[in-house]
């Protein structure tokens, strides 16, 4: 199994597809990270790799959904977290005023008292902490670890809980557990 999916390196995508391999596919596979969903598709259309997995949560879901209707299937879709989140500040800042958040942790805790700065991924939000661009995010917890003495922790914000779909060139067939028939 050959998956395509958003990166960059240590991003939730690239977590939950290798996790996906270890849980379905006895970790045999690979997982191919692409800066953007439409490369992903692409690929997956071209051949160059065997499934595409997205979190319904990322903003390009339904766009890509409906692009490639017809032709990439969902084959699988479950519930999976991601690394514990958490509001991160730097230490130095005793009241940030602004706060970098991917878009779709803007709202997993309430942020009315910061400058929302819109990052691309949780990744770019824990690069933009450790390099001191930003007062304040929303990323992953554990990159507190990397730098204790710049970093605290505001509020523990635990794993975002989303639900992922993995898409295939090939349709499930009718009899498939995963298929609801509307027409039943």
């Amino acid at each position: 199994m050959k998956i395509a999916t958003l990166g960059p390196a240590g991003s939730n995508h690239e977590l939950i597809a290798r996790r996906y391999l270890e849980m379905r596919s006895s970790g045999e596979g690979s997982v191919t990270l692409f800066t953007e969903f439409e490369h992903a598709f692409r690929a997956l259309m071209a051949g160059q790799v065997s499934h595409l997995l997205q979190c319904t949560a990322h903003a390009t879901h339904s766009d890509c959904v409906g692009r490639y209707m017809h032709r990439a299937y969902p084959v699988d879709t479950f519930i999976a977290g991601s690394k514990p989140l958490a509001l991160i500040a730097q230490r130095a800042i005793a009241r940030p005023t602004q706060v970098a958040v991917q878009p779709a942790t803007r709202y997993y805790t309430d942020l009315t008292e910061y400058q929302i700065i819109e990052a691309p991924t949780t990744v770019a939000v824990e690069e933009g902490l450790l390099a001191g661009r930003f007062e304040a995010g929303i990323c992953a917890e554990e990159v507190i670890a990397q730098a204790p003495e710049q970093l605290r922790l505001v509020q523990s914000l635990g794993p975002a809980l989303d639900t992922w779909v993995m898409f295939a060139t090939q349709p499930l067939p009718a009899s498939s557990p995963l298929w609801l028939d509307a027409e039943a």
